[in-house]
């Protein structure tokens, strides 16, 4: 009799235990995957990109540090293809020095239905780019082109012979924006 007591009292621990962590354990979260990755000098990221208003593909942007460029292409799904490269000469659209230390950021974001942007972030100087990629020049209109929608800085630039501010380190008082109703 003792030995059921005993079996029953390890019963309810144990139901008393999995109700105990369904309830502090909160809500599953749905898993999210990150769209970008990195290895040595390169790095990648993903996001749609709308061809034409039916045809939506996976677009893929690469930086290569090495040559201080950024790629983009896009796969035709009915072949499984990458339908060639688009780049853009990050040295000049940055304005770094050649073998000037840098250091990029790069993410994808959904900005319209079947249509990611690119957002760009550059440490050093500070500056930040926003693009989007969609059809191009190429043979037969078939293509892949780059487009950049801004390129602005997040950092003040530094007065003639004073050092860079760091971020959070601002030399000028912030100036707030409102942002766009609706």
């Amino acid at each position: 009799m003792a030995k059921c007591f005993y079996g029953l009292l390890l019963f309810a621990g144990i139901g008393l235990g999995c109700l105990a962590m369904l309830v502090f354990q909160g809500t599953p979260q749905p898993l999210r995957a990150a769209s970008n990755d990195r290895y040595q000098d390169y790095v990648m990221a993903t996001g749609a990109v709308s061809v034409s208003a039916k045809i939506q593909t996976d677009g893929v942007w690469m930086l290569d540090y090495k040559s201080g460029k950024l790629l983009a292409t896009v796969i035709d799904k009915s072949q499984g293809k990458i339908v060639g490269w688009a780049e853009v000469d990050l040295v000049a659209e940055f304005e770094v020095a050649p073998k000037q230390d840098v250091h990029f950021m790069m993410t994808t974001e959904y900005i319209t239905q079947g249509q990611s942007a690119l957002y760009l972030a550059e440490t050093t100087t500070g500056k930040f780019g926003v693009y989007t990629m969609g059809p191009g020049p190429g043979p037969n209109g078939n293509g892949i082109a780059i487009r950049r929608h801004d390129l602005s800085s997040f950092r003040t630039p530094a007065k003639a012979g004073q050092e860079p501010a760091k971020v959070g380190e601002e030399k000028e008082p912030a100036i707030l924006v409102p942002l766009p109703k609706g």
